[in-house]
């Protein structure tokens, strides 16, 4: 497979991810928001454009003012912002088209279909009482073309590179919502344990779709420990960080096999995959989350960069 067309299918599936990913961490803003007093909640908003790497962007514009309405119009439509909903949707239509061949007719459609309805949804300016349906939307669009991938392709090695794309993502995604909360939301450390924390806790895992799944597993339990364990080491939950890792090793494996070897990329995954083998939750509190979630996030985007690099994107 050309490097060319392999970058294609990698990236089309990270902005995929990456748009449904965005409106998950608004939507963790809005309900963490709403659990806080008027002067505080653009505290909340700052942490949200600080999580998605776009507060030099957004300062540049509006200055150090962060009022809900004017945060989430520039996460998903603002152009002036280069990262927002609608121009990564754009630009996973466009790999797509890139890679037509390569991808079933189910996929194409369904991933022209989501570029079109959040062109309609996103045209005019976002209002509060909105964005509740505006972010269902983006996650449903989202989910059918999940579903169309997931239906309709071979399991070969476009497949593989456009899990890796994803599954790379979605674990960037999950820290820094982990993130957002544990080190920037909390107001102080004499809050953790208190109604606010828990509110804050479950508005987290509403975010990751993980709220009935944890309450499930944990007889609707609480604990801002067993949540944190929840969503970096249990393998069962498909937005844990161990679950993301988990299959991005089966499809370097896959890979692998197709190709008759293995790459630097398959051994930096090795050297992550014994670390989240020995790791408790009692290791990371002790190194500090946010401490750990800084290492994790770097450590992912070494492995993307490597991954691109030892099977030639740009070639």
């Amino acid at each position: 497979m050309l490097g060319r067309s392999a970058n294609g299918i990698f990236w089309m599936f990270r902005y995929l991810e990456r748009v449904e990913n965005t409106a998950r961490l608004v939507e963790a803003g809005f309900r963490m928001a709403l659990t806080r007093d008027a002067a505080d909640a653009s505290e909340e908003w700052r942490s949200v454009i600080i999580t998605a790497g776009l507060q030099s962007s957004y300062e540049a514009k509006f200055g150090k003012e962060y009022p809900g309405h004017q945060v989430f119009n520039f996460m998903l439509r603002d152009k002036d912002n280069p990262g927002n909903v609608l121009t990564m949707s754009e630009a996973a239509r466009t790999n797509a088209r890139m890679v037509r061949a390569g991808i079933t007719r189910e996929l194409w459609e369904s991933i022209n279909e989501n570029w079109m309805t959040l062109c309609d949804v996103l045209a005019r300016p976002i209002r509060d009482t909105s964005l509740g349906d505006i972010l269902d939307t983006i996650r449903r669009q989202s989910t059918q073309v999940r579903g169309a991938m997931m239906g309709t392709m071979l399991r070969n090695e476009i497949f593989n590179f456009a899990r890796i794309g994803k599954f790379i993502e979605r674990a960037d995604n999950t820290a820094r919502i982990l993130d957002v909360k544990y080190y920037v939301l909390l107001p102080a450390v004499s809050y953790v344990g208190s109604s606010l924390d828990n509110v804050q806790w479950d508005n987290v895992l509403r975010s990751v779709s993980g709220e009935r799944a944890y309450r499930w597993l944990n007889a609707g339990r609480m604990d801002p420990r067993g949540i944190a364990e929840f969503l970096i080491l249990d393998g069962r939950f498909p937005r844990s960080l161990a679950f993301c890792y988990s299959k991005l090793r089966s499809n370097l494996a896959s890979l692998a096999r197709e190709y008759g070897s293995e790459m630097g990329c398959h051994e930096l995954l090795r050297n992550a995959d014994s670390q989240f083998h020995s790791l408790t939750i009692e290791r990371i509190f002790e190194q500090g989350l946010h401490e750990f979630i800084g290492d994790f996030i770097a450590r992912n985007q070494q492995l993307a960069l490597q991954i691109q690099r030892d099977y030639r994107f740009m070639e």
